[in-house]
């Protein structure tokens, strides 16, 4: 599967939910750490209906057609995996005054 064949507004969110994904399962995030994600360049990130995260190689020959449609991600957005593993984003305050996951155990 080639990244053209991903629809435009799956595309910006399932790079977002790829690579929300790889950090949730980073132990240092298990223990409340704050971990940034290391997204790389000319690399696309997909979610797909099922759940499962896939990684693509970009070329730059269509980089105008992806950006058809595309939005980006509002800087104080949270993105988390519900109980039910479903992926969900949130707006808004995350951190408490002091500095702290505001959703954290305890």
């Amino acid at each position: 599967m080639t990244i053209s064949k991903i629809t435009f507004s799956k595309t910006t969110f399932a790079l977002v939910a790829a690579a929300l994904v790889t950090a949730v399962s980073a132990p240092a995030l298990a223990q409340n750490a704050a971990t940034p994600w290391e997204l790389k360049p000319d690399t696309g990130y997909a979610y797909d209906k099922e759940g499962k995260t896939f990684s693509y190689k970009m070329g730059t020959s269509n980089a105008g057609e992806l950006l058809k449609g595309a939005k980006k991600v509002p800087k104080g957005t949270l993105f988390f995996i519900g109980q039910n593993g479903q992926l969900y984003m949130r707006s808004g305050a995350y951190l408490e005054g002091d500095g702290k996951f505001k959703f954290g155990s305890n």
